[in-house]
């Protein structure tokens, strides 16, 4: 029992700090580790993304000390990408799992190769899109990731990350942040409060997850705004990639 305990909080310590540092991806290790250890998919997935809100905690804790956020901006993110999650979150455990998955791992490594082939994508902050017609399509494709983000299980803060990278012109390290509070806090809380009340989650496994995802989280932050824009670029190319590759080989099995 102790054992058990000890290994889920390493596994979200260190799924949740490569989260941090790349702007998302912590399902990648975490939702596998749960399917491993017994819990059918819908329950792994309802303990998953309610343990992964304790991402959104930790990196929090860390941002607040930075003060870096536009909150106008912060709204936009949430008033566009909320609906979508809830609307995903209803709708996930009608997908045909196999397709979703294996579409999304596809997209996932077109992110990291689209980002190593843009060398200088993302690594100077220069603001743009911010009129009403490049805010209207900004935020479309928000809700669109949100629906992905409560439907399916991991990647999905990495599309935020690159997309509020290329379309509004943010660099890695402020996108990342973005991410982490918004995504990790509030789209993964509204789609944990919507699949838990379809399927109810593996509670005595959630202490050790949510302890893990904090410590991760903070740490990883941490390393992310200490190290500067290439070293988050390089983790995000790095981790869209192995994500991408993991999500293609878990869909091509369940076929």
């Amino acid at each position: 029992m102790i054992l058990e305990q000890l290994s889920l909080v390493l596994i979200s310590l260190l799924a949740n700090g490569l989260s941090a540092m790349a702007g998302g991806g912590a399902g990648l290790l975490q939702l596998p580790v749960l399917l491993f250890l017994g819990l059918s998919f819908s329950s792994a997935l309802a303990t998953h993304k309610i343990a992964s809100v304790a991402l959104g905690i930790g990196a929090t804790l860390r941002h607040l000390r930075e003060k870096s956020l536009d909150r106008r901006f912060c709204l936009f993110i949430l008033a566009c990408g909320l609906p979508g999650v809830i609307l995903g979150g209803v709708l996930v455990l009608q997908l045909p799992e196999s397709l979703t998955i294996l579409s999304l791992g596809i997209l996932t490594s077109g992110l990291g190769l689209y980002s190593i082939f843009q060398a200088q994508l993302g690594m100077t902050l220069a603001p743009r899109h911010r009129d009403t017609y490049g805010m209207l399509i900004g935020g479309s494709v928000l809700c669109l990731i949100g629906i992905l983000n409560g439907s399916l299980t991991s990647g999905t803060g990495l599309f935020v990350t690159l997309w509020l990278v290329r379309w509004f012109g943010l660099d890695y390290k402020s996108a990342v942040a973005y991410v982490l509070v918004l995504v990790g806090l509030f789209w993964n809380g509204s789609g944990a409060i919507t699949v838990a009340l379809q399927q109810p989650p593996h509670w005595e496994w959630l202490p050790a997850l949510i302890t893990g995802a904090i410590i991760g989280a903070y740490t990883g932050t941490h390393l992310a705004l200490s190290r500067g824009n290439g070293w988050v670029k390089r983790a995000f190319e790095t981790l869209t990639i192995v994500v991408g590759v993991k999500l293609i080989y878990d869909g091509l099995m369940l076929f």
